[in-house]
Formats: structure tokens, C-alpha cells, sequence
């Protein structure tokens, strides 16, 4: 089946991963869904993630991180905001902070994927994907 917006579906399935428990999920692997599981790596809210299958039906493997004996899911929220009927861009001047600073916006930039506090380092603005915490 074909997906429009594969990120909008790889959040769901991260989203419906973590609700369920689970170890892991798996993606469809796209460059775009590579580099945001990089920053979700980086930014630790995942604990790994792997490249499984032969074009063109590779998918990445995503472990999931939990905390505590009860395993409540490291990610609280993640949601979706530029959308491909709309597209919601912003300059570093005026990047929203997620929570205060506590959570993470993943934005798409002219120098590639990265989080809002490193966007505000290097002076770059872009398209804002999600927002995580």
C-alpha cells in the first residue's frame, strides 16, 4: 500500500509502538525516516535503530527505550506539524520552543535533519516536522 506521508506514519507507529510496549517497531526506510531516527537517536528517545531487507522493501528496525520497573515510554508525545497540505516553516529568530526547551522540534533545513536548538546554533531555518517529548 502505498503512503503518502511517510512521516506522518512513521510517527504513528512509533505513537502506536510505545502505547502497546513493544521492543520494537518497524518503518518503511526512506532517506527522509533515516535521518529522523538519527535525531531521535541523538536526542535519546530511541535506543537503536537498524536497516533490514533488499531494496525496495527495506525497513528500519527501531528499538524502543523505556524507564523504570513500571516501563513507561521515554517518548511522552509526538506530533506531526507541517503537513503536506500544509507546510509550516519558521526562521531561527522565531523557531518554537517545545515545552520550554524540554522537548525537541525535528526540522527539515537546507544543511538537512536536524533538532530546533541546533538549527538556532548554526542560524538556519526550515520546515518544522514534529515535535517530540
Amino acid at each position: 500500500m502505498a503512503v503518502n506521508d511517510t512521516i506522518a506514519d512513521m510517527l504513528t507507529r512509533i505513537r502506536n509502538a510505545n502505547l502497546a510496549r513493544h521492543q520494537t517497531t518497524q518503518v518503511p526506510s526512506t532517506k527522509m525516516t533515516r535521518s529522523i531516527a538519527r535525531v531521535l537517536l541523538e536526542e535519546g528517545f530511541i535506543k537503536e535503530f537498524n536497516e533490514m531487507g533488499e531494496n525496495p522493501k527495506k525497513q528500519l528496525v527501531i528499538a524502543l527505550k523505556y524507564k523504570g520497573k513500571g516501563r513507561q515510554p521515554i517518548i511522552n508525545q509526538l506530533q506531526r506539524v507541517s503537513k503536506p497540505g500544509l507546510r509550516v516553516y519558521s526562521n531561527y529568530r522565531e523557531m518554537p520552543r517545545v515545552l520550554g526547551g524540554i522537548g525537541v522540534a525535528i526540522l527539515s533545513t537546507s544543511k538537512g535533519i536536524m533538532t530546533d536548538r541546533d538549527a538556532r546554533q548554526q542560524k538556519v531555518g526550515g520546515e518544522i516536522l514534529c515535535y517530540v517529548w
